[in-house]
């Protein structure tokens, strides 16, 4: 096949963000699930994250939370990083685990809350600067429950005057990404409910906003892929947080509930333009590893997305705009369904094998001996999870 030169090329070069929450503890809303050998700060989640990175040789940047990733000396964390053949990514903002933020952060009724949430985001592109990261990604849980709880068009200006402050503080070569979601916590109004929202925003901010597309954070039926092309086409399509879901922001692993729709998302950040890295896109991980070792499941994910993208990459374009061209509709979707039919599997693996990499990225974890070495060293002091 044609295809395959340039989707060996293209796959080599593919880069998947893992978050370091995935490494952490974590459950339902009702319990939090522990597992032995889980980080217990920062460093640790980062040698983890490198467990992932020289099985996969494709997740070389690692995203931070803050608060939950704050440490003393982010130079220190940095240079860690860097020891361990991986890099910072994304710092990624809390505005919702502080009871100050109970009906909203940037977009609270009462300026002091506001003002304590928009300093927080200030610190973390202060955080930025210290680790390298090059990008802030934004989540905001603000909204209300119940009618006439808050002003709805007073709480998009107060989100406005937030964005904008903190753009004005980003550096040349620093972004941020608005990420929004449909519902949850707020159930009435949600203040980035949409992409239309966040594009909205990140529109009026300028070049260095752009829109984060979570999978999960949809309604039912909803054509990501469709939103994908748009944002793509805008260049307004700054990172995707690939998870699964079957009922709403499940955060299960890539690909596991509904492959074909990963490999649509893909195929249209393929043809489009979205894998080439002057595209600027992100690919990140945000799941949550709740029942699952976490460094096989994060294992797991990267692999479930190169799967995807591979499929991608072989779907024969000229055949399919020829198709297209002639309203040949079963033609062009049978184009479509050759690709995702296609067992990339040896592909991948002939891949891995040119990267100097076993071709099972799972077996070569699991020949480490590493998650043995954790579960015994990793005794006493307090696990990383939800909060910490």
């Amino acid at each position: 096949m044609s295809e395959i030169p340039a989707a060996k090329s293209a796959l080599r070069a593919q880069m998947i963000e893992t978050p370091s929450w995935g490494y952490g503890n974590s459950g339902t809303r009702f319990k939090v699930f522990a597992q032995q050998g889980v980080p217990r700060d920062p460093f640790e989640k980062l040698a983890d994250a490198a467990q992932v990175h020289a099985a996969t040789g494709v997740a070389p940047t690692v995203s931070l939370h803050i608060p939950w990733d704050r440490v003393a000396d982010y130079a220190e964390l940095r240079a860690h990083a860097e020891a361990l053949g991986v890099r910072i990514g994304m710092i990624n903002s809390n505005t919702f685990q502080d009871d100050d933020y109970r009906i909203g952060s940037v977009c609270h009724p009462d300026l002091k809350v506001r003002r304590k949430a928009i300093d927080h985001l200030l610190e973390c592109v202060d955080i930025m600067d210290s680790t390298g990261s090059n990008a802030l990604k934004l989540w905001f849980a603000d909204g209300t429950n119940y009618p006439g709880q808050d002003d709805i068009a007073a709480r998009q200006d107060r989100l406005a005057e937030a964005l904008a402050e903190v753009y004005a503080r980003l550096g040349d070569e620093q972004r941020l990404v608005l990420e929004y979601k449909l519902f949850e916590p707020a159930f009435y109004t949600t203040d980035v409910p949409d992409w239309g929202t966040s594009y909205a925003h990140c529109l009026k901010l300028g070049p260095k906003a752009k829109v984060v597309v979570d999978t999960g954070h949809h309604a039912p039926g909803t054509n990501i892929e469709f939103i994908v092309a748009f944002l793509l086409r805008e260049g307004k399509l700054g990172a995707f947080d690939l998870n699964s879901r079957f009922y709403a922001d499940d955060d299960l692993m890539a690909g596991a509930a509904d492959p074909f729709q990963l490999f649509r998302i893909l195929h249209e950040v393929a043809k489009n333009g979205g894998l080439d890295p002057a595209a600027g896109v992100a690919f990140m991980l945000d799941q949550c590893h709740n029942i699952e070792a976490k460094i096989p499941a994060a294992i797991r994910s990267v692999m479930n997305v190169q799967e995807a993208t591979a499929k991608a990459l072989l779907v024969d374009l000229s055949a399919l705009r020829a198709a297209q061209t002639a309203g040949d509709v079963l033609g062009a979707n049978a184009v479509l369904m050759d690709a995702y039919n296609t067992d990339v599997r040896p592909l991948l693996a002939e891949v891995r094998e040119e990267m100097g990499l076993n071709p099972d990225p799972l077996a070569a974890y699991r020949g480490t001996g590493y998650a043995e070495k954790i579960i015994a060293e990793r005794v006493g002091g307090t696990q990383a999870g939800w909060g910490a």
